[in-house]
């Protein structure tokens, strides 16, 4: 028996309201002359960080701070130098203390990969997990995926 067929699930990018231009650099190629399977992790980091770390966005307040706990990457394309890449990046979930992202790599119209991250908020001081207060989630709302509802996590 053959598995049910799928729809179609290739990512498009007006669906992440966040969204960055890079570069792809030279030193990011393997020895195949394309883009190296971790460099992928690091183009994820810049959209997550820029987002949950410049004060302009207020996503991480006095004494608080987030960590990564999981990224499951989707290797959809080949990527080559030189080129731009645009990434996209959306809220889909909210746990008691996490946050969980869909986040894109495009180049030139085309979805090289995706993935899905899991960032949880800490106490600076403990380094424990510690809840989303209301001022987080309230500034985390522009950022939610075109397309899905996202609910409010649980209490």
């Amino acid at each position: 028996m053959n598995a049910p067929s799928r729809l179609d699930t290739t990512p498009r990018l007006e669906d992440y309201p966040f969204r960055l231009s890079d570069n792809v650099r030279f030193g990011d190629l393997d020895p195949n002359q394309h883009v190296n399977n971790a460099v992928y992790a690091t183009y994820f980091e810049t959209g997550r960080v820029t987002l949950m770390k410049l004060p302009e966005y207020g996503l991480t307040p006095p004494g608080l701070a987030w960590i990564m706990v999981r990224l499951d990457i989707h290797f959809r394309a080949e990527l080559h130098w030189p080129n731009t890449i645009e990434l996209g990046l959306g809220v889909v979930k909210l746990g008691r203390t996490s946050v969980t992202f869909e986040q894109v790599v495009f180049s030139e119209g085309k979805c090289i990969a995706s993935a899905t991250s899991v960032a949880v908020m800490i106490d600076e001081a403990s380094r424990r997990p510690t809840p989303l207060i209301a001022e987080v989630l309230e500034k985390l709302s522009p950022w939610h995926k075109r397309g899905i509802q996202v609910a409010p996590p649980s209490t």
